[in-house]
């Protein structure tokens, strides 16, 4: 008996000390891929891109798990570019009120703590500025852009609640805590379908829009990423809302029902489709940045304590699914990520319905920095 535990000790170190191998050689492939930050997600210009700011917030995890400078000089020599002395972010516009801005100035914080350059502390009260008069719902909920009129959308939980909540503990304002902890019930209020367990990618308070259901206002569908995106808010908000703070358990309360539903959608190679709840139907495809949002959710919200111990073997299958069927090794060393989204949204022109055929016809491509980035966090997590 003493002899099959310490076998089932050797066989969990060596699995959680590949995966962190694999998440430290999947950034070494990136920064080969694109040698600047700003080419992330394949990008063709310097931009303060929402991607970009994933994919540099997954070097600053490696940065902090290995040590190694380069992957902080990275992500350092991409806000250096982008932004100037006056803390004036390129191509940033505030008058656009686009949530997604908002994200990148996650990567400022740990920037401006090393390099104690003021004008990171400058673009960060900036985004701030824009957050504290962008438009809002009648109950609070942040528009997703100024052009998405009354419509909360998953994705912009994680753009905009994160960085709002560090924001808050870094800087003493916590007036933020309270009206972020209020955008996450807001959303889940209007978003969550207790048939399912799951959440709907989008809410249209006003219920004009073509894909918003006349009675409820929720988009018809229950995309993988918008998931991925909301579960991956939920988890690092936590970071910084107080364990003091009354509502703390709401958000928690919340991550528990995600780790409860989404195993039942998830497939025998442990990976999860495009549209989470119509894997049988023609079209629909095991996708790489949900797969690896939810990889990378379990896997910390059991670290914190948030879940149960037995969801990590929902990401370690996650994982195991994603290295069989989705990582391609190439001759050169590097390693590939395969079958992710390009992108989905609502609304706009041409005008996105929101339906099954419309998500499942979307483009796909590799190294998509929306699956890469989690992907690497997700590995870093299961290794720890």
């Amino acid at each position: 008996m003493k002899n099959l535990f310490l076998i089932l000790i050797a066989l969990f170190t060596i699995q959680t000390t590949y995966s962190q191998k694999t998440g430290i050689l999947f950034a070494d492939s990136e920064m080969k891929r694109f040698p600047q930050a700003w080419q992330l997600d394949h990008g063709k210009g310097l931009y303060f891109g929402y991607s970009q700011g994933l994919g540099c917030q997954a070097m600053l995890d490696v940065w902090k798990q290995t040590g190694d400078k380069k992957y902080l000089d990275y992500v350092v020599q991409w806000a250096d570019t982008i932004i100037n002395d006056a803390g004036e972010i390129y191509l940033y516009k505030v008058e656009t009120y686009n949530i997604d801005y908002i994200n990148s100035g996650k990567v400022l914080f740990d920037v401006y703590k090393q390099t104690g350059n003021e004008k990171y502390k400058l673009a960060m009260d900036r985004l701030v500025k824009q957050m504290s008069v962008h438009p809002r719902t009648l109950e609070g909920g942040f528009w997703h852009k100024l052009i998405y009129q009354h419509q909360v959308w998953l994705d912009g939980l994680y753009m905009g609640s994160p960085f709002l909540a560090q924001y808050a503990i870094t800087f003493n304002k916590p007036e933020w805590t309270e009206d972020v902890i209020n955008q996450f019930l807001i959303c889940a209020k209007h978003t969550y379908d207790p048939a399912t367990g799951l959440y709907y990618h989008a809410w249209d308070e006003s219920k004009n829009q073509l894909w918003a259901n006349k009675v409820t206002g929720q988009s018809p569908n229950f995309w993988g990423r918008s998931i991925g995106w909301w579960f991956m808010a939920l988890v690092d908000v936590l970071d910084f809302i107080p364990q003091d703070n009354l509502q703390r358990g709401e958000l928690i309360r919340i991550i528990n029902g995600l780790a409860e539903t989404l195993p039942k959608y998830q497939d025998k190679t442990g990976l999860w489709y495009q549209v989470l709840d119509k894997g049988d139907k023609q079209g629909n495809y095991l996708e790489a940045s949900v797969s690896s949002m939810f990889m990378y959710s379990y896997a910390k919200a059991v670290n914190k304590g948030y879940i149960d111990k037995k969801y990590k073997a929902v990401a370690e299958k996650a994982y195991d699914g994603l290295m069989k069927n989705l990582i391609v090794k190439n001759a050169d060393g590097t390693l590939t990520l395969t079958k992710c989204c390009a992108v989905s949204g609502l609304g706009g022109n041409p005008y996105r319905d929101g339906s099954f055929e419309y998500y499942v016809n979307e483009r796909i491509r590799d190294n998509d920095a929306k699956a890469t980035g989690p992907f690497i966090m997700g590995c870093l997590q299961l290794g720890k």
